[in-house]
């Protein structure tokens, strides 16, 4: 069935991670009431929709992602009432609102968890992964977590072991039940009633399981568990379970719905998000957010590896080929659990406005819906904070217990890999003003300011009209302005260069060049033969003068991008 309409593809999707948006209470965690107090200033950037990180009740062991209550508010965020005002402001003025869907697993104290782990017989215990020891007595599998150590947790009481593919406090839940998928779409159903305009669904291609949950393949000796990615990611039921969902309710609202999908290529992006038999409007890929990782599941991401622009070019223009009029493309280089960009692939010092500037043109011209995570329109940067005891995600507090308290490896090295990959870089307060905490709380944050604040924060941005806020702004509206951005195709230019990116988009009788340098040096380029600037302008320049397109060649200073418009 094709979409009623496709309003997210002209759209521009701004994330909240609601903990450290904005405090209106001075209890040092954001909330609802500071989301509102902030709309205006969302209004102003020009972005359509507000994906909110989960809001719902939740013990907080992986902030709000171990969901207790799936139909209330948590406490410290406020309630139900408060929602419903943030929601009404918000279609006032013309914005939408997309949820976290967090379904592959619930918190164990959700009330299913509660009576599952009562007894083998209780009516919710198949809501869950159970299975007895293995003939060693131990756990069934060896799969790994995605947050360190085994992903089967002993349950002493009825003698099994429950799967949990995150933190031990986040059971998986049985898909193979019916039941467990009548009662998500019952809750669906309950929040799109409701007025929610789409939701993001968390790791939802981990739903579907191999039958018989098999030992993953032995990569290393010496480690106990192994990656299962394999077996447990894009499953055999998965598409049978999502078509279930799209029938049963995605298909009665008119609305965004986004897959967040590790593990996928670009086929099956085609397959999950083609207009006529797809069952999603996007997805999030992370072929790119692994571009600097090293092979090997989780842990991969932590070790170092030099990366190529070349590398990052088949990546990105594969997706933008493959997709194109086949399916849909999400845009982004930031959210929750990615470290900021303009720090991993920019420039945060000497050329830190430039190449924010830069990364934004190169993201916002390509084709898909792009997602600005908070902060990232300001040029936030990474935090380097010097302990282990300033941060407070799971995943690094379970690396630093797994690598350096139990196998003895050097806590410096893990704490650089933290500084530079950590999901607490993004999790960083926003920074509003350079009053005392950044303006975000009159109480002490949840989590630390960047002690950057006082030179990057929103007001300074505001005030400077030459500003990375003021360049998003240019970039959002442009993209409602010119339907090349929205429709066009995607060839590469230099294909092979390592230091420039560029790339041409073409519609109807409209053409974009895109040219970004990726350094921090001076570089020339002859323009190949089929690039030709009869008649083109300047649509968008990260510098003050923009390079002449009319010669045979360009000259792009440090981080320089510019986008060439023919028409």
């Amino acid at each position: 069935m094709e979409q009623s309409t496709q309003w997210w593809k002209n759209s521009v999707v701004y994330q909240i991670y609601p903990r450290s948006f904005n405090d209106s209470n001075g209890d040092g965690i954001g909330d609802l009431e500071g989301i509102i107090e902030k709309l205006d200033y969302l209004v102003e950037l020009g972005i359509d929709v507000i994906w909110l990180s989960p809001i719902y009740k939740s013990p907080n062991d992986d902030n709000g992602y171990d969901i207790s209550d799936y139909q209330d508010i948590m406490t410290e965020f406020g309630d139900l009432e408060t929602w419903d005002r943030l929601i009404t402001t918000m279609h006032e003025k013309g914005l939408k609102l997309v949820m976290d869907l967090v379904v592959n697993h619930t918190s164990d104290e959700h009330p299913w968890f509660q009576e599952a782990k009562k007894s083998k017989d209780n009516p919710y215990r198949d809501f869950y992964i159970w299975r007895p020891p293995n003939e060693e007595g131990k756990e069934p599998n060896n799969w790994l977590s995605f947050f360190s150590g085994s992903a089967w947790e002993y349950h002493e009481p009825t003698g099994e072991y429950y799967l949990h593919l995150f933190t031990k406090k986040q059971p998986d839940l049985n898909w193979e039940n019916p039941d467990v998928r009548q009662k998500v779409y019952e809750m669906m159903r309950w929040w799109l009633d409701r007025g929610v305009d789409g939701f993001r669904m968390d790791v939802i291609n981990l739903i579907s399981k191999v039958e018989g949950l098999p030992d993953a393949p032995v990569t290393k000796p010496e480690d106990e568990f192994q990656w299962g990615s394999d077996y447990f990611a894009n499953g055999p039921r998965f598409m049978e379970f999502m078509q279930e969902m799209k029938e049963e309710v995605l298909d009665h609202y008119d609305i965004l719905t986004v897959g967040e999908t590790g593990f996928v290529t670009p086929e099956e992006g085609k397959q999950f998000t083609n207009e006529d038999s797809g069952v999603l409007s996007m997805l999030f890929q992370f072929q790119h957010m692994d571009v600097d990782a090293q092979p090997g599941g989780q842990m991969g991401k932590w070790e170092e590896k030099d990366w190529k622009l070349t590398e990052l070019k088949e990546i990105m223009s594969k997706w933008q080929v493959e997709l194109f009029n086949k399916g849909w493309n999400s845009l982004y280089l930031e959210n929750h659990d990615q470290p900021r960009s303009v720090s991993r692939f920019g420039d945060d010092g000497e050329y830190h406005a430039e190449s924010a500037k830069m990364l934004a043109t190169w993201l916002h011209m390509m084709q898909g819906t792009p997602y600005v995570y908070q902060g990232q329109e300001i040029g936030m940067t990474n935090v380097h904070f010097p302990s282990i005891d300033d941060y407070e995600d799971v995943e690094i507090r379970n690396l630093w217990q797994d690598m350096v308290v139990e196998k003895g490896h050097d806590p410096d090295k893990i704490l650089k890999a933290i500084h530079e990959k950590g999901r607490d870089n993004a999790r960083t307060p926003m920074q509003w003003d350079s009053s005392e905490n950044a303006g975000f709380t009159s109480g002490t944050p949840w989590l630390k300011v960047n002690p950057n604040y006082d030179q990057i924060n929103v007001e300074k941005e505001r005030e400077n009209s030459d500003s990375i806020f003021h360049y998003y702004k240019k970039l959002i509206a442009l993209r409602k302005e010119h339907e090349v951005i929205v429709n066009g195709d995607h060839s590469l230019i230099w294909q092979e260069d390592e230091e420039v990116y560029a790339y041409k988009r073409e519609h109807e009788g409209e053409t974009l060049v895109v040219v970004t340098n990726w350094t921090g040096e001076t570089i020339e380029r002859p323009w190949p033969e089929d690039v030709s600037f009869d008649g083109a302008s300047v649509m968008i320049h990260n510098y003050s003068g923009a390079p002449d397109a009319s010669k045979e060649g360009i000259t792009l200073r440090p981080y320089e991008a510019v986008v060439y418009h023919q028409k």
